[in-house]
């Protein structure tokens, strides 16, 4: 085998630069994410902590809401031991905002720091109580809260582990979705193999108006997914849509209306637009096949007699099978990861019967903002994808191993 000298490495480099850049960095980030309980909706997991971190935009918001609320609330109290306590409190949580005076955002924090933190939080809290107890005051309702707010801008660290995954074994939706995910990529995948091979046949064929058919075919291809999810939802429409309609005068529903609101239905709905959507796709890869199989080899089989049913087992299907292999990887792979078709037809529903990876995942960390939990779902997702390639392409290797 030749090395690779300087100059191979230099043509290669651009490639890897981008290789790296939108693929490596992205899937690495990824799998940082599930080791942490990174969740955006949560100012103590707002981001990745191996240790212990202080908020202090959070701690100088929260003193100066207690000392006015406090200044404010203690013009109504007599008890001079309380009104001693009441300006201490004031003093120690003022003096501490100065001290921390400068810095911003989330930074560490010394033990030190933390015990006094703590202390300063429970006497506060005291305080408080103690002044709820005694008297009728305004900000009776949120001073408790303002007050645990000191110790809660304290950040503790919120790497987890492996208890993403963890808790992923044992997530009943995650494995529905993963269930979803397979039966929608299995029975889209064959039917478009079956129907592209015969569409692929077809435009194979020497007649007049070769071109227009094939121009035409890849029409639905050609269209934007998210575009054809929403014309498929309006032929689906059990109120208008010409195609829930039919199906319910050919008997496939008993109304219309439950087409996309019943869970066999809507996945039915989902995998029909998927196949009529990508089996042009599906067709010109095979067809590029046909097209490299010589016909000389079809004539000799004619002088023997062989019929096309015979042609179609006995040379078709064996020398066009590098070309089913590479367009069923390619099929699989994207429907596997299928997002924008099932996002705009049915969101997932109903129920989450056409919940898919995907969709889980996109729920999860964007609807939830649990970007801990969604970075875990997507690395099973990739797991999922990196096996079914790897599969495919042993298959492929090794046919095109024993084809040379």
């Amino acid at each position: 085998m030749k090395k690779i000298g300087l100059r191979e490495f230099l043509f290669l480099a651009p490639v890897i630069v981008l290789i790296s850049i939108f693929s490596l960095v992205p899937v690495i980030q990824s799998f940082t994410y599930t080791f942490f309980d990174y969740r955006l909706n949560d100012q103590q997991n707002a981001g990745l902590y191996l240790n212990e971190r202080f908020n202090y935009e959070l701690f100088d918001e929260t003193q100066l809401y207690l000392t006015m609320f406090l200044e404010e609330d203690k013009q109504q109290v007599t008890d001079p031991v309380l009104l001693g306590k009441i300006d201490t409190v004031i003093a120690k949580v003022e003096d501490k905002a100065k001290a921390f005076a400068g810095k911003e955002g989330v930074q560490k924090i010394t033990k030190e720091e933390k015990t006094e933190l703590i202390v300063l939080s429970k006497e506060t809290q005291e305080v408080v109580q103690q002044l709820a107890e005694q008297y009728d005051t305004a900000n009776e309702e949120n001073l408790p809260l303002i007050a645990k707010d000191i110790e809660n801008s304290i950040i503790p660290a919120n790497f987890i582990g492996l208890k993403g995954y963890k808790q992923a074994l044992g997530d009943a939706r995650l494995g529905a979705a993963l269930v979803n995910t397979t039966i929608f990529t299995f029975v889209s995948v064959a039917f478009e193999l079956v129907l592209g091979l015969a569409l692929a046949m077809i435009m194979n064929k020497a007649m007049r108006g070769k071109g227009l058919i094939r121009t035409t075919s890849l029409i639905p291809w050609a269209i934007p997914t998210a575009v054809a999810a929403l014309m498929w939802s309006y032929l689906y429409d059990g109120s208008s849509g010409i195609v829930a309609h039919l199906f319910q005068m050919v008997g496939l529903v008993d109304n219309s209306r439950e087409l996309l609101l019943s869970a066999g239905g809507a996945m039915v709905s989902t995998i029909l637009a998927d196949v009529w959507k990508t089996t042009p796709y599906m067709a010109l890869l095979l067809l590029a096949g046909l097209q490299n199989i010589s016909k000389d080899t079809y004539e000799a089989a004619d002088i023997d007699g062989a019929s096309s049913i015979q042609k179609f087992f006995t040379i078709t299907i064996p020398l066009l099978k590098p070309s089913i292999l590479v367009a069923l990887l390619f099929r699989t792979l994207d429907a596997f990861r299928v997002f924008d078709l099932i996002y705009v037809l049915t969101g997932g529903g109903p129920g989450g019967a056409t919940e898919t990876l995907s969709i889980y995942g996109y729920k999860a960390m964007f609807a939830q903002t649990n970007f801990g939990y969604g970075s875990v779902i997507v690395m099973i997702m990739f797991v999922c994808v990196a096996v079914i390639a790897t599969i495919y392409v042993k298959f492929l290797g090794a046919n095109l191993m024993d084809k040379n």
